[in-house]
């Protein structure tokens, strides 16, 4: 695969002197503060990588400072690649996204949304209508997450372990744990971030008649040359993986904590983590490890219509179908969200096939395009993709959870400032 050619920002209508503030915004606010361990961040626009830089360290504890290659968990930026996959099946006609669910998963047919009760004695009530795929792909399933802790089917997950940072069980048994929970409201009445991407990946093992992981690897990563891209670090890479911390006071990933500590506390060792061996249960919804350059990878063939250096995931059409707002009635997510927690700030943004959309810069109330797509991963990664102004920003760290600062506003405006052509 072709490799993206160094350039200055100068040369991509791009400011130097305003990138060498934000590293230093980076370097004062998060680093020597002691809240982040180390960045890395990635700019590349009109073809051109225009910014690559990489501060502090991937590791505290040894003293081992991110390099270029440091191995990163990022977590939910798995969705949009699990996506990008499930619409490739679409494409060849294997699937249609606007099918039931229960077709490839049987045992979810009589699916009932939760009324009242506490697992295993619920009350339910029949769904309005069934749950379809694009349902799946646009979190408006009725699915849910632990962590949000918000409601008795919450708890429910939380008691199975479904959809944690740290997985548990497998794919297979995952599914047979959530026939029996009922959904937190009828399929399309709703949005919430959830375990639904997971579900996707299943899907794509049942739908290819191949295992889930195995398809990511021979239909998208190897034929783009993701080499450091998968589910777990092999042996001879694994002094790459970076140290995960989390900013939480009892060391763990609550999203919803409103106390944080202002330094760290290491969470996943690399030298002992689980990331280090392959798991029982492959989540398309938050597994992956990868690189900076492994995502730049999958952004450059996303902003390009599907296709890099003669390989092509997806036609230029169903990408724009992903990277439209499929909310119901073409609403932002303020007006369907139920979530107390996701990736995503709310105002102006829409959801379309795997990712977030903006729909309305103006009511983000930060600088921005309308069509760009964005997504982040649990600890603190993140990225979005403009293709209106040819621009994809990859910004790596491991700091649970991602809520715990504003970084993502802050590196998302000091990015959009140091434009100085714009395209629009």
């Amino acid at each position: 695969m072709s490799v993206p050619t160094l350039a200055s920002p100068e040369s991509a209508g791009m400011s130097t002197a305003a990138l060498n503030r934000l590293e230093a915004h980076l370097k004062t606010r998060y680093i020597e503060s002691g809240r982040f361990p180390g960045t890395q961040l990635l700019i590349y626009r009109r073809g051109k990588v225009v910014h690559s830089t990489v501060q502090g360290f991937a590791d505290l504890e040894r003293k081992v400072p991110v390099k270029d290659d440091t191995i990163f968990r990022i977590y939910s930026m798995t969705k949009p690649i699990t996506s990008v996959a499930f619409m490739m099946l679409v494409e060849e006609g294997r699937v249609a996204i606007d099918e039931p669910v229960a077709k490839y998963i049987p045992e979810w047919k009589n699916l009932g949304v939760f009324v009242a009760g506490t697992a295993p004695a619920f009350l339910t009530r029949p769904p309005s209508r069934p749950m379809l795929i694009v349902d799946l792909l646009r979190h408006t399933s009725g699915l849910t997450y632990g962590f949000q802790q918000r409601s008795n089917v919450d708890a429910a997950y939380r008691e199975k372990k479904i959809g944690e940072v740290i997985k548990a069980g497998t794919l297979d048994g995952m599914i047979a744990d959530l026939a029996k929970i009922p959904l937190e409201f009828s399929p399309g009445e709703a949005w919430n971030y959830s375990v639904s991407t997971d579900v996707l990946g299943y899907l794509i093992g049942k739908i290819s008649g191949m295992p889930f992981e195995q398809f990511l690897k021979e239909r998208i990563f190897k034929p783009l040359g993701m080499n450091d891209t998968d589910f777990f670090v092999p042996a001879e890479k694994a002094h790459r993986l970076a140290a995960c911390y989390s900013a939480d006071p009892q060391g763990g990933f609550n999203p919803l904590a409103a106390e944080r500590k202002g330094t760290l506390t290491l969470q996943d060792d690399p030298a002992t983590s689980s990331f280090l061996s392959p798991p029982s249960l492959i989540s398309g919804g938050g597994g992956l490890c990868s690189t900076s350059a492994d995502y730049l990878t999958f952004c450059r063939a996303v902003i390009n219509g599907g296709e890099l250096g003669g390989v092509r995931l997806l036609g230029p059409k169903t990408l724009k179908l992903m990277a439209s707002n499929h909310l119901p009635g073409g609403v932002d997510l303020p007006a369907m969200s139920r979530s107390m927690f996701s990736e995503a700030a709310y105002n102006g943004i829409g959801f379309g096939l795997g990712f977030a959309v903006t729909m309305n810069p103006a009511q983000t109330m930060i600088a921005g395009s309308p069509g760009e797509i964005n997504w982040g991963g649990a600890a603190t990664t993140s990225f979005f993709i403009d293709p209106a102004e040819e621009l994809i920003t990859i910004f790596m760290t491991q700091v649970l959870p991602s809520s715990a600062y504003p970084l993502r506003r802050e590196v998302r405006t000091m990015v959009y400032a140091a434009i100085t052509e714009s395209n629009l």
